[in-house]
Order: structure tokens, then sequence, then C-alpha cells
């Protein structure tokens, strides 16, 4: 089976000693094209450093990586970034927007870098903000922007491109709940489209959304939860897939 990302025993430590933290200790992961996955879980137990390592921001001091058939874990850094701009969007609990970019120049930017025309990814960008209601705002900067438009602009931004991987870390961690159901709505789309998701959430509801939710605790994923299809609650149902201890 030819799967979108496959991650085996991935493996970082951060610090020195008796300082060292275990951030990610023996993480396997496997995603079909099209599924979506939500990682959860309390602060601290991996989850951001986990999407970091398969977006090539950290590399893993052990284990592979492998995103759309390739072994991508030990690219030179100019590799990584030039796979990164065309196979993966990535939405940062910190929105990381350009201070010196409008809101339609931030989301039209990735799709350009990657090789869309101008016009497409103008069209793009114009119609991801209007979905997610902030369309009024595309001639700003982001500094004159709320917490929850920045939110959903990174959100945009990140789907601009049309990445094989999309990656979110606390997608709706600023959103009030209309707004949450707006990115649920959208992120819903686009994975009925065949999108490709890993989402880092502390949200039920958010993890909800996706086919399988994996808990993580101390660096591993410790519970597995399905969707039940036709539920009419949408129900979990939950498996352990390694031993919680």
């Amino acid at each position: 089976m030819r799967f979108t990302l496959l991650a085996r025993d991935l493996h970082k430590r951060f610090g020195e000693g008796a300082a060292a933290v275990e951030a990610v200790r023996g993480v396997d992961l496997a995603l079909a094209p099209g599924e979506f996955v939500a990682l959860t879980g309390p602060s601290g137990c991996g989850k951001s450093t986990l999407l970091h390592l398969i977006a090539g921001f950290e590399r893993p001091d052990r284990g592979t990586i492998e995103i759309g058939g390739e072994r991508v874990d030990r690219l030179s850094e100019r590799a990584w970034a030039l796979r990164r701009r065309r196979t993966i969007g990535f939405v940062f609990q910190f929105f990381n927007l350009v201070d010196t970019l409008t809101v339609q120049e931030n989301v039209e930017l990735p799709a350009i870098v990657a090789g869309t025309r101008p016009r497409v990814a103008r069209q793009r960008a114009r119609a991801l903000l209007a979905r997610l209601g902030v369309e009024n705002r595309a001639a700003e900067l982001p500094s004159r922007l709320s917490g929850g438009e920045q939110q959903r602009v990174a959100i945009a931004r990140a789907l601009a491109a049309e990445p094989l991987l999309l990656l979110a870390d606390e997608p709706t961690g600023s959103l009030d709940s209309a707004a949450t159901s707006v990115v649920l709505g959208l992120l819903r789309e686009v994975h009925a489209r065949g999108q490709t998701i890993v989402l880092a959430t502390h949200d039920q509801r958010v993890a909800s959304a996706a086919d399988r939710v994996l808990q993580m605790r101390d660096g591993r994923i410790v519970e597995e939860a399905v969707l039940v299809p036709g539920s009419a609650s949408s129900t979990l149902e939950r498996l352990w897939r390694v031993d919680p201890r």
C-alpha cells in the first residue's frame, strides 16, 4: 500500500544529561492518502514536536520518515525546503505570518512559491479568505488583525498551495466557537476532496472530525480511537495500541 506519510520509530531528544527531555519516543505513524488523523494529549506530550519532525523543521535522532513514497529524513536543508514547499501545508500554533505582507499576499505566497500561476494563486486566496470569513481583511497587514483572524489567515495560507499533506498545530486554539465551526467545516470539505491531514489539538470537538484520534503521552502514542461509520453521534471506538503505563 502506498502511504502519504509513513514514519517509523521516531525519536527526538532535547537537552543533555539530567535536563534532557525525550519529546518523542518510538512513534510509528502511517497515513493513507486522504486520511485525517488527530493527535491529542496534554501540553508537553510531544504533539507539536512530532508535527515538526514530519515537516522537517526538526530532525529525528532516530527513525525514518517517508512522504509520498520518498524518504525525507536524510534530505539536505535545501532539499527539505523545496520538498516542503511542494508537498506540505503547515498551520503554526502562533501563526508565523509575514508582517510586511498583506493578508492576501501571505495566503498567495506558498502557492506562488510552489509554482502556481499568480492569477490562480490570487483566486485561491480570495476563495479561502471568503470561506473563513476574513475576506474583508485581505488588504490589511497581519499586525492589524486579531489573534483569531490571524489564525484563520494562517489556515488559508496552509491550504493555498493544495498540499499533499496538511499539518496543523492547534489550528483552532485562538478561535471562538463560531469561528471553530467555520474552520471545522472547511477541514471536512478539503478532507472530503482527498486532503490528507494530521492535526494536533486539545479540543475533542475538533478531534472528532478526524478518521482516527491518536492520544499521546510522554512522547508516545498510547491510545487510538477510530470513527465508527453510520453512527448518528459519530462516536469513536477506542483501541489500545501501546501499553499506557
